[in-house]
């Protein structure tokens, strides 16, 4: 029988941009979408066409106690990502949560506390765990190539928020329901990485915030330093300043179907005996005698990768392959990069 799923809060872009979760889902044989929700059921009901159909709710509650969906995605706002997470868990739904999970730490480790108490399924996407550098540092690090480490770099800066508001989340522009802008959003992917990469704890020793770009009241860039606890050090930046904005030019505005493209992106990670980056679609390993170039492109779509993991996970009775646990380890650190760098602008 096929799995049926629901998912909450679809007003989140993730359900059908970027990500688009829903529109996976949609497509897989041992799939079924049976409901979406949303407060907005004008924007609900724009999803559920894109999908092909289902049944549309505006309160999630009702939602599931009428379908009892075997598997639930959770959307939404991060400000209310914890309620939702612990009304999933006291109900006994397996489920999996777009990042951050809450609106900080605090919120987190609650939903930490009681996936840990209950035994619940808690899953978090974080497709970068499935790119070609993550995959080649693994295979370095495990045969010993880079040595001593000396540090990290990641560079995401993807294209401008006006794609929040143009895709139904114009949330994520206030602060007091997103918790931030890019930092918040995106530093996720990259903190997870080093902390998956380089296994030990981490803290922040500096970090600086900025909006000049889009002058909007969540930061437009951000960067942070970090070092582990046997000295790796690492830079991390964010942004939403990358300035082409659509495939028909600079000037278009992003709509609801017309999906942007583009990044300006680095990661490298670099120790006495070997460098490792990937910019461009390739990767380079640089040794002392040598210098190869490799194929940089994802072995197919990270989010798919993402949901059939998590899925196979949950059908197995495993852990999922990212939780709440490994949510909470980076939140904790974005949340220390703006005590440190305080308000934007």
């Amino acid at each position: 029988m096929p799995v049926r799923i629901a998912a909450i809060d679809v007003s989140h872009w993730h359900s059908v941009y970027d990500a688009a979760y829903l529109k996976h889902l949609a497509h897989m044989e041992d799939v079924i979408v049976v409901a979406v929700q949303d407060a907005d059921t004008e924007v609900a009901a724009r999803r559920a066409a894109a999908v092909g159909g289902c049944a549309v709710y505006a309160d999630y509650t009702v939602m599931l106690r009428q379908e009892k969906p075997d598997f639930v995605i959770a959307l939404g706002r991060h400000d209310h990502m914890a309620r939702t997470a612990h009304y999933l868990l006291d109900h006994g739904f397996p489920f999996l949560m777009e990042k951050p999970m809450g609106i900080d730490a605090a919120e987190v480790a609650g939903i930490v506390a009681k996936v840990e108490a209950t035994g619940g399924f808690a899953a978090v996407p974080l497709p970068q765990r499935y790119s070609p550098f993550v995959k080649q540092a693994q295979v370095m690090l495990a045969d010993g190539s880079f040595g001593r480490l000396s540090h990290g770099y990641i560079r995401m800066n993807r294209f401008s928020s006006a794609r929040y508001p143009a895709w139904d989340s114009p949330w994520m522009l206030d602060p007091l329901a997103s918790g931030g802008g890019c930092l918040r959003n995106l530093g996720m992917h990259g903190l997870d990485i080093l902390m998956m990469l380089v296994d030990e704890p981490w803290q922040v020793t500096g970090a600086q915030l900025g909006s000049n770009a889009l002058r909007q009241p969540v930061e437009d860039f951000a960067t942070v330093m970090l070092r582990s606890a046997s000295g790796v050090l690492a830079t991390l930046e964010v942004g939403n300043a990358y300035p082409r904005r659509t495939a028909e030019g600079a000037n278009a505005l992003p709509t609801r179907d017309r999906l942007l493209d583009g990044a300006d992106g680095e990661w490298k990670l670099c120790g006495e005996g070997a460098l490792l980056m990937a910019k461009d679609g390739l990767l380079r390993v640089v040794r002392a005698d040598s210098e190869v170039s490799l194929p940089g492109e994802p072995d197919g779509n990270p989010a798919v990768h993402v949901l059939r993991d998590t899925l196979q996970a949950w059908r197995s009775g495993r852990r999922p392959p990212a939780g709440a646990r490994d949510c909470l380890r980076s939140v904790r650190l974005i949340d220390a990069a703006y005590r440190l760098a305080g308000s934007p602008g």
